[in-house]
């Protein structure tokens, strides 16, 4: 009967250990671009996203991970003056506090698949603009910020693979669902962002 019991505790105990909620950081890459109305000359901008998360296991397989991520984001472009020999290229850098809420599905040991909301708050909206051609190199810049909504809407789709010693490469992307301008009519726009992030978790 004592060895019966003691057994069950055991079990009970490694169960409980190898289920422990784990804390993390992670940064990597963003692809980030707008699609959308009239966004069919966008290009996609390089930046990127640090922060940090908690995995929550909720079975074996299981677990729910709720993320806090710096995330620079918006597009690119350019555009050439008809008859000027003049090239204007533009950047939207805009910058989020993502809270993306993933939920994790293990097919096998370390390596897990993710879906879940991403809910946003933009923080700063700049454009920036350069003039190049013959003779002539100019740039700008100005605050956006209150042409877009501060809340951003979306859902993240990805995949991740930890390796025993904690540290774990991934990827994922964010298709927005939300309109991110401000009293723009009938013009819709929304964020996509493609992510490859590397971290650690303890």
């Amino acid at each position: 009967m004592k060895k019966t019991l003691l057994i069950i505790i055991a079990a009970f105990t490694l169960s409980t250990q190898a289920q422990e909620t784990l804390f993390g950081v992670k940064a990597g890459l963003n692809l980030a671009s707008i699609g959308g109305d009239d966004a069919g000359d966008a290009k996609t901008r390089s930046s990127f996203h640090i922060g940090g998360l908690v995995e929550i296991p909720v079975s074996e397989k299981f677990s729910v991970q709720p993320e806090l991520l710096y995330s620079s984001q918006g597009a690119k472009g350019s555009e050439e003056l008809l008859g000027e020999g003049v090239i204007v290229e533009s950047k939207i850098k805009s910058d989020y506090i993502n809270i993306p809420i993933m939920a994790k599905y293990y097919l096998i040991q370390g390596l897990s698949i993710e879906a879940g909301p991403q809910f946003g708050f933009l923080v700063s909206a700049k454009a920036e603009f350069e003039l190049k051609g013959p003779g002539v190199l100019e740039t700008a810049s100005m605050d956006v910020k209150d042409l877009f909504n501060t809340f951003d809407l979306g859902v993240g789709l990805g995949t991740s693979y930890t390796l025993d010693m904690g540290v774990f490469f991934g990827a994922r992307y964010n298709l927005g669902l939300s309109n991110i301008n401000k009293d723009s009519g009938d013009t819709k726009n929304q964020n996509n962002v493609f992510q490859i992030s590397a971290g650690y978790t303890f």
